[in-house]
């Protein structure tokens, strides 16, 4: 409970019985008893709550999907690549053979000779 060990909880109850006093020690841990209870009847309360307004679609939704700490951006990133991948191949494969022959020709690579100069277009810059 809260990261204390058994050794470190004995310290603080030892600590408060000498703070506090043995008179004042009761009245306090019923203070506490009573405050823990609140903030659970609280809890259950907004929990009740949210699935009332939030319906049968409270159950079917996947939380661990939604814990950000599944939330990783390589894997997000490859996914997203992989999907453009896939489409760009299944547009490709739909392509007519005059069509696709179009697409060859622009896609073709020009390699320059030893010594000539690249393009270049002076008002694209």
């Amino acid at each position: 409970m809260f990261g204390l060990s058994s050794e470190k909880f004995l310290i603080l109850a030892v600590i408060a019985v000498i703070v506090l006093g043995p008179k004042r020690l009761p009245q306090y841990a019923k203070q506490l008893a009573n405050f823990v209870k609140a903030a659970r009847r609280m809890a259950d309360g907004a929990k009740s709550q949210l699935k009332e307004e939030l319906g049968p679609e409270f159950e079917e939704v996947d939380w661990r999907k939604l814990d950000p700490r599944q939330y990783d951006p390589r894997r997000i990133i490859r996914e997203a690549l992989q999907d453009d991948f896939v489409s760009t191949e299944s547009d490709l494969t739909k392509l007519t053979p005059a069509s696709s022959a179009g697409v060859a020709a622009t896609t073709s690579i020009a390699t320059l000779g030893l010594g000539e100069a690249a393009p270049f277009d002076s008002e694209a810059t």
